[in-house]
Parts: C-alpha cells; sequence; structure tokens
C-alpha cells in the first residue's frame, strides 16, 4: 500500500489524505471499541499526526479508557461516521478507522489487541499477533 491514503465520511463533509504509511494497522477488541463499532472490534491504523490533511469539522467525545489513557474520538458531526482517535500515551501519532480510508481493502490488520475483552462468539484471525491487552507503545509514536 503506498500513500497518499485519502478518506472520506459518509456524507462527504470530512475528508482527508495521509502523506506517509501505517505505523501498524490492528483490530481493537476493548469495550469501548466494541461499543464504537456496535458490538464488534474496531480496525484501526496508526499514522503520525503530521501526516494527516483532514477537511471538515470533527465532533470529539473523550473518555479514560481501561489502560487509563485519554482517549479522543473524532467523528463527523454531520452523518456520525468514526473517523480517528487520539490517545494520550501517542501524543505524535492518532488512529484513523480503516473503514474510513477509501483503501480500506489493502490496509489489513497484522494484530489484535484487547482479546480478553472479545465476546465469545468473536473470530479473531489466528495469523494475527495476539495481545490479551494493550502492548507497548510503538517507537516514534
Amino acid at each position: 500500500m503506498s500513500a497518499p491514503h485519502t478518506g472520506r465520511c459518509n456524507c462527504g463533509a470530512v475528508t482527508a489524505t495521509v502523506s506517509g504509511e501505517p505505523l501498524w494497522v490492528r483490530q481493537c477488541w476493548c469495550r469501548q471499541c466494541q461499543k464504537s463499532a456496535a458490538g464488534s472490534a474496531t480496525t484501526n491504523a496508526l499514522f503520525m499526526t503530521d501526516a494527516i490533511a483532514m477537511d471538515g469539522e470533527l465532533s470529539w467525545f473523550s473518555y479514560t479508557a481501561a489502560s487509563g489513557n485519554t482517549i479522543e474520538q473524532g467523528f463527523c458531526g454531520k452523518c456520525g461516521t468514526a473517523i480517528m482517535g487520539r490517545n494520550s500515551s501517542r501524543p505524535k501519532a492518532c488512529v484513523l478507522r480503516v473503514g474510513f480510508l477509501e483503501e480500506s481493502d489493502r490496509l489489513a490488520p497484522t494484530s489484535a489487541i484487547w482479546i480478553e475483552d472479545a465476546p465469545e462468539w468473536a473470530v479473531i484471525d489466528p495469523r494475527l499477533e495476539q495481545f490479551p491487552r494493550q502492548p507497548p507503545v510503538p517507537p516514534k509514536s
């Protein structure tokens, strides 16, 4: 997958162009992500914040995650599309929801995190590296 990546919410009010490659792509099974994804995992790509050019206005919601980190979730205030997340443990990086990106079919996850919170019916690809909770913060983020 090569940059640039582009993203668009359902109504088109928020768009993005990303000039870099993701540091990782993960599925997250924490309870907060399950609520955001209507019961399943979210799939997130971590990018350096300065590589993202966002157009349009985001609405924000923040909370303290099970990890103890402060999480800010950005979404389109018009159509509700989940767009991005910021984590206090990674001040120079943020995640984009893979479904927001036009190239989502080419950004496959390489790991699944918070699998201890996954429901019994969850099917987690055994080829993915799996973490029971939050893995260590990647360098440069």
